[in-house]
């Protein structure tokens, strides 16, 4: 593969970020540069709404495309029981603008989380966070 076809992401290793260090506020895209000619374009860009999904909700997506959009293969590829898997996603859409808040919260139940975190699939900080939601 010539470097020309690569696309950016594999010859650019860093993720930009999204939200700023300081105040927290989302990031704009101000300058756009090319890194084979060095060609700059400044102004404000609008941002790819995928662009804020860290690494393990971009997996899930990945995983959910691959699938089909088969919630039980996404259950075996990540390891995870079906609600677990179904909590993600709801996660994902709400991230994405395309869920609502509640359906995730409602999901598991206090032994299911304690489950989950007993099985491997959820470490403790995850389930301390969906806990305290369920109180």
């Amino acid at each position: 593969m010539t470097q020309r076809s690569r696309r950016p992401q594999e010859r650019i290793g860093h993720r930009a970020p999204s939200e700023c260090p300081v105040c927290g506020d989302l990031l704009a895209v101000i300058r756009l540069g090319c890194a084979s000619c060095g060609t700059e374009l400044a102004g404000v860009f609008r941002s790819c709404e995928f662009c804020a999904l860290n690494e393990k909700e971009t997996e899930m997506l990945r995983v959910f495309l691959s699938s089909r959009g088969n919630l039980r293969e996404v259950e075996k590829y990540l390891g995870v029981s079906y609600p677990t898997a179904r909590l993600r996603f709801a996660e994902l859409l709400e991230k994405l603008g395309l869920g609502e808040a509640a359906e995730a919260e409602a999901t598991l139940t206090r032994d299911q989380i304690l489950s989950e975190v007993a099985s491997g699939a959820l470490t403790p900080a995850e389930a301390q966070e969906l806990i305290s939601r369920l109180q």
